[in-house]
């Protein structure tokens, strides 16, 4: 039976780590458990609570690892995928809770049953239940037509929800670590094109379900994230995507960033600058038809 590496990127929610820590004691078959990987993604608060806890907890293979400075999403899971030995990677954000102490059997029999398919599972995202009001989180479903989709069990998909979600270790090593340009947004998109074309497939399941600490109201849109979100985007569908898709998603994402930030026209037009400028930065890496094809089959968004 396969083994898991549990990665956990932390920034400032010392109290949420804990949380998820005391979580993953109490999880069911932890001899599945590889290691677990706590970066300390530079937080600007003193993580010493959680080096007593791993002390306190030696019967787990908890790993505190301090990133040389604040990395990002992109780059801390990579630079903390380094240390991770397990054969399937079990990524996890800070502020989620794991109630089912079955979710270590589960994830492995997720990647396990999947065996007769066309393409090998090489990504399995999970059920995000709000902790408020435990309703799903539909920002979370990897799936842009959730009402059409919401009461299947399992689907395959185009991407995944980045909070949690599990990757075979080969597909990592086959398509590559995260982009080391994002700081923030849209680096699950870039992977998920990259392990599609590596012949591996993207499913959600409902196996079992998280439980994540956003509110269902959604964390406040900072104008910084919202360019970041809509430069990283525009260079995914530049990079993969036919070059109509670059632009109608470089057009989109900036009327969302105008919307979300009341027509905040600072960095509206520095941030167009950047985007003109992709096509001349940024070497394609077009898709094969055979992932074009498998997206339509899933019926992907890819225009937006």
């Amino acid at each position: 039976m396969k083994s898991i590496s549990i990665i956990i990127i932390s920034y400032n929610r010392l109290d949420d780590t804990i949380d998820l820590l005391n979580d993953i004691g109490d999880l069911n078959q932890t001899q599945l458990l590889k290691d677990v990987i706590i970066l300390n993604n530079k937080s600007t608060v003193d993580y010493s609570k959680v080096s007593t806890f791993i002390n306190d907890h030696l019967s787990i293979p908890f790993q505190l690892i301090d990133a040389p400075e604040n990395l990002g999403v992109s780059r801390g899971r990579n630079y903390a995928a380094q240390f991770a030995k397990g054969d399937i990677f079990f990524f996890v954000d800070d502020d989620v809770n794991l109630k089912d102490k079955e979710t270590l059997k589960k994830i492995t029999n997720c990647f396990a049953s999947n065996n007769t398919e066309e393409r090998k599972l090489g990504v399995a995202s999970f059920k995000v239940l709000y902790s408020s009001t435990m309703q799903v989180q539909i920002t979370a479903f990897p799936h842009k037509k959730f009402e059409k989709y919401k009461d299947k069990h399992r689907l395959q998909t185009s991407y995944y929800a980045g909070c949690a979600h599990a990757k075979l270790k080969q597909a990592w090593e086959d398509a590559g670590p995260y982009p080391e340009d994002f700081f923030y947004g849209m680096e699950e998109y870039d992977f998920s094109y990259r392990v599609l074309d590596a012949g591996y497939s993207i499913e959600y399941n409902d196996i079992f379900e998280v439980i994540h600490k956003e509110s269902p109201l959604g964390r406040k849109s900072k104008e910084e994230k919202l360019r970041m979100m809509w430069l990283n985007k525009s260079k995914v569908a530049w990079r993969y995507l036919p070059k109509k898709y670059f632009y109608s998603t470089a057009f989109m994402w900036s009327l969302e960033y105008l919307k979300k930030t009341g027509f905040n026209f600072q960095n509206f037009f520095s941030n167009w600058k950047k985007i003109i400028s992709i096509p001349a930065n940024e070497i394609r890496k077009p898709l094969q038809q055979s992932t074009l094809d498998y997206l339509k089959k899933v019926e992907a968004r890819v225009w937006y």
